[in-house]
């Protein structure tokens, strides 16, 4: 398996294996967001994606926000975030979800931070486990709403 910034040619691959990820969470409120989980072109214009290959195979991917990227939701100055980490079904339990959040660690350490947050629906309990293995905590002061009938919980973790 290898870690790196995506390539354009890589983008629709990447969307799929988001929308595969993320389809069983997908409850109805949040319909239009398949688009935007999709949509890997403009987040890897206004953020970095970062994928996990095998080959030509994209096995998953995720969102680092750097400082000043419109994608950041709920990372203080001194935090990085990421978002939409996501593993093709196929290829869960492999390790490339921690691979990839380690990645965004390590790249927010590069950018000074001092930690990490991140948001994730309270139905993600797999991803849960992968965070609390990573050394993040449950941080309910910063749980948020983007929509009616879409509730996010928040983890975080200093480095």
């Amino acid at each position: 398996m290898e870690l790196r910034r995506i390539r354009p040619q890589e983008h629709a691959a990447a969307g799929d294996v988001c929308v595969a990820a993320y389809e069983p969470f997908l409850t109805g409120a949040e319909d239009d967001y398949r688009e935007r989980l999709h949509d890997v072109a403009s987040r890897d214009a206004q953020a970095e994606v970062w994928v996990a290959v095998d080959g030509d195979r994209v096995l998953g991917n995720v969102t680092y926000c750097p400082p000043g990227s419109p994608w950041r939701e709920i990372g203080r100055e001194d935090e990085g975030e990421f978002r939409m980490l996501a593993v093709a079904p196929a290829a869960q339990g492999a390790g490339a979800g921690t691979a990839l959040a380690r990645l965004c660690e390590e790249r927010a350490r590069r950018d000074g931070a001092t930690g990490m947050a991140l948001s994730s629906l309270a139905t993600m309990t797999a991803a849960h486990r992968v965070y609390t293995r990573l050394g993040y905590t449950r941080d309910p002061g910063r749980d948020w709403s983007p929509m009616p009938g879409v509730d996010l919980i928040a983890f975080s973790k200093a480095f």
